[in-house]
């Protein structure tokens, strides 16, 4: 187990060429799950290739538990990766491409067969040990990478978005595979995803990066419930937030446009007055809305006309045109009937209301502190 600390890295390809991972700043506790969490091309593998030592770092340092190992070749770094290919030897056995990596090392032969042998049972994979990678599932073959990494015994588990080749099925069942994994061992496991889903279920904190910066570190209900910004509100979830452009009035506190009237009573008068009159952005996520007019005066309403009904099973997705080429997503009960072409309006109590700044895209802070906001929201979700 280690501590890893990026400070300041930065990865540019040539002196004139661009920057791709631009002064990322990330201290992953021993024992930690973190999730580097973003959109294709954001610099967050090419950020953990720079942690395992398969790329070079032009600015900044990288240290495993307080030693610097900026030049330090890869093999001596302690550390083990599983790449989104499984990257099996085809030709070795399950067994032989468990063991290896250790032979290479010049582990003793005995210490090789109680470190396969105990991965083996813990993975399921006792069975198939003198098969070859072509007579395994994907899951399986997955599952044999995962085996190889863990034999090792390494300080730190890299991990380059392993289920992405796996079906819908095999990836659930990985994940849960990879999270008891990590209870298990206790391991520092760093962990490359571009799917939310995984980084909320997985991570014992997520860092969100977008275009080589790193937009928002934190717990995975933190950064759900308090994104740091806009980029952050409509990439972590699914649907993703609704954001609205509306005219901001601080003598009522609220948040006006054609189709929308919010109150704004969790911000304070003093933050309100620094945007009067000038167009804000407001967020309402999908879970929050509802058909039905909560009690109470200060309720936030949305009008809008239905072009796409998607019933889930579980829950049905309603589709509106708010006017202004801008649409918004509800999440309503399954039960809930609805038909295209239809006027509808949508309620949402005031706690659920965001505020972004329509220039910086980033989040306008409510009065109240950051625990009492993200308590309201899981309370606001589970009752």
């Amino acid at each position: 187990m280690a501590v890893v600390r990026l400070d300041k890295i930065v990865k540019r390809y040539g002196l004139t060429g661009p920057t791709v991972v631009e002064n990322v700043d990330l201290n992953i506790a021993d024992g930690e799950f973190m999730v580097l969490l973003g959109p294709s091309g954001c610099g967050k593998s090419t950020t953990l290739r720079m942690i395992a030592g398969l790329e070079t770092i032009s600015g900044g340092t990288l240290s495993i538990d307080g030693r610097v190992v900026n030049n330090v070749p890869a093999k001596d770094r302690d550390i083990a990766m599983v790449f989104q290919s499984y990257a099996l030897y085809p030709h070795m056995s399950v067994a032989d491409n468990l063991a290896f990596g250790l032979r290479r090392r010049a582990i003793p032969a005995a210490e090789i067969e109680r470190r396969v042998k105990g991965v083996a049972d813990i993975l399921g994979l006792a069975p198939l040990l003198a098969r070859r990678p072509a007579a395994l599932s994907g899951g399986q073959r997955q599952r044999v990478a995962l085996g190889r990494a863990m034999v090792r015994e390494p300080q730190v588990f890299l991990f380059d978005e392993p289920l992405s080749n796996l079906d819908a099925a095999l990836r659930v069942n990985t994940r849960s595979e990879i999270i008891k994994q990590h209870n298990r061992l206790g391991s520092t496991m760093i962990y490359v995803t571009h799917d939310q889903v995984e980084a909320m279920t997985m991570g014992t904190r997520i860092c969100v990066m977008n275009a080589g910066k790193v937009a928002q570190i934190g717990a995975p209900l933190e950064v759900y419930w308090q994104p740091a910004n806009t980029f952050v509100a409509r990439f972590l979830g699914s649907p993703p937030m609704n954001l609205m452009p509306a005219t901001l009035s601080p003598g009522n506190r609220r948040a006006t446009s054609p189709a929308l009237d919010a109150p704004l009573g969790r911000w304070s008068h003093a933050t309100l007055a620094t945007y009067a009159g000038k167009t804000v952005t407001l967020g309402v996520r999908a879970e929050d809305l509802g058909l039905e007019k909560p009690a109470g005066e200060a309720v936030g309403a949305i009008r809008g006309r239905t072009v796409a009904v998607e019933p889930l099973g579980a829950e049905t997705l309603l589709l509106l045109d708010i006017g202004g080429g801008t649409e918004i997503t509800a999440r309503l009960p399954r039960q809930v009937e609805a038909f295209l072409d239809q006027e509808v309006e949508l309620f949402f109590r005031p706690e659920a209301a965001y505020l972004f700044d329509a220039e910086t895209g980033d989040a306008i802070a409510p009065a109240a502190d950051s625990a009492t906001v993200v308590s309201a929201a899981v309370k606001r979700r589970t009752h």
